[in-house]
């Protein structure tokens, strides 16, 4: 039997990631080029788009890992492994990575592209409750704060949205209270 027919058949003929059943085609794991079983295997055109494409990762797209991560094909636990640790930010993806168990020789291959790995320039930003922030993410004020420079008061409770993270201080965060962009330290704010 081919190895085409031996992947299609292996995956019913269906995405073995999404289940979608339709732009499928064969994806073979970076950074093998030589298609083989354990190598190997059967994708959508999104999830391959996604693949190979960081910038373009519509973490939602991905909850799909949570069946597909417990297949007992080689590929699809790399690339679950490899997508999770690329989400892990998200917080629903670092769970399922603590659940996931994989095969010492299997997670050397998912780890092969570097993926996973934190990057040790990158700051981290949390709110008071360990949760990471992104940019644009909005947050709410746990207590109230002078704002300094003026004689007003942000009162506990106001929402901050569409904040940006400082570069140089993962404890600073920026966002509007009123009309005034102002700094404010992560120890007092909730993600919302």
């Amino acid at each position: 039997m081919s190895l085409e027919r031996e992947l299609y058949k292996r995956a019913n003929n269906k995405c073995e990631l999404c289940g979608n059943d339709e732009h499928i085609q064969i994806h073979t794991l970076a950074p093998h080029k030589d298609q083989n079983i354990n190598k190997s295997l059967i994708a959508c055109k999104l999830c391959v788009g996604q693949i190979e494409s960081p910038e373009t990762t519509d973490a939602n797209h991905w909850r799909c890992l949570n069946d597909s991560m417990w297949s007992e094909h080689q590929a699809v636990q790399v690339v679950a492994w490899r997508m999770l640790s690329r989400l892990r930010h998200e917080g629903w993806p670092q769970d399922l990575l603590d659940m996931m168990y994989m095969e010492e020789d299997v997670l050397e291959f998912a780890k092969a592209t570097g993926e996973g790995e934190a990057d040790p320039e990158k700051l981290i930003h949390r709110d008071v409750n360990g949760v990471v922030l992104q940019a644009g993410d909005s947050v709410v004020l746990i207590k109230d704060l002078k704002v300094k420079g003026s004689s007003m008061v942000a009162k506990q409770g106001t929402a901050v949205r569409n904040i940006r993270l400082d570069r140089d201080n993962e404890k600073y965060i920026e966002g509007k209270v009123g009309p005034t962009l102002t700094v404010i330290i992560t120890d007092y704010v909730k993600k919302l």
